[in-house]
């Protein structure tokens, strides 16, 4: 049942895409929050079908900071390094896509926080299933990301071919590392 919602977590996310470009319906802009729930859903219940292998040591004391610093970043990324109703509420055009802060360091960073997330929660939990479901989540949010870099960006934003020239897609370097922490608060974010 976990594979199950998470998948049609990420099936809304790509709706929800696919609508914000080429509106198909208005309420189809609610199915980004119906992602969010219905992943929170498919994760929590994986925790609780795993629970009986979850035995407390100092390895999974760290591995819970850990996703729970992960997650942290993810939220703070996803849902305060931007504005939150222009973002996922409102359709603005013509927009423009954040350069600073978070958003310097790649362009798309909540996929790493995601993953860190996802792979210590897999490893915390102990369990094969636990592992492949943290390993599928992460594949289908990095698919979600290829597609959003492809063809929802450069249509949402008008300076995305800019930003894909000056910033890396997933892994972060040096350069873009100095321009998040020079940018993170009141510098080049748009």
């Amino acid at each position: 049942m976990e594979f199950v919602l998470g998948t049609a977590a990420f099936a809304a996310f790509f709706a929800y895409d696919v609508n914000s470009v080429r509106p198909v319906r208005p309420w189809f802009h609610r199915l980004f929050a119906v992602g969010c729930a219905l992943l929170a859903a498919a994760t929590g219940l994986l925790v609780w079908n795993c629970r009986a292998f979850f035995a407390f040591n100092g390895l999974v004391l760290a591995l819970a900071v850990l996703a729970v610093v992960f997650l942290a970043l993810m939220v703070y990324t996803l849902f305060f390094a931007l504005p939150f109703s222009a973002t996922y509420l409102e359709e603005n055009a013509p927009r423009k896509a954040y350069t600073g802060g978070m958003y310097a360091l790649c362009r798309h960073p909540g996929v790493l926080w995601f993953a860190g997330a996802y792979l210590c929660l897999g490893l915390l939990l102990g369990t094969p299933k636990a592992a492949v479901f943290a390993l599928v989540m992460t594949g289908l949010n990095i698919a979600y990301v290829l597609f959003q870099d492809r063809w929802t960006f450069p249509q949402s934003f008008v300076n995305y071919e800019e930003y894909r020239r000056t910033t890396p897609f997933l892994l972060p370097t040096p350069g873009s590392a100095v321009r998040c922490v020079r940018t993170w608060k009141g510098g080049a974010e748009q």
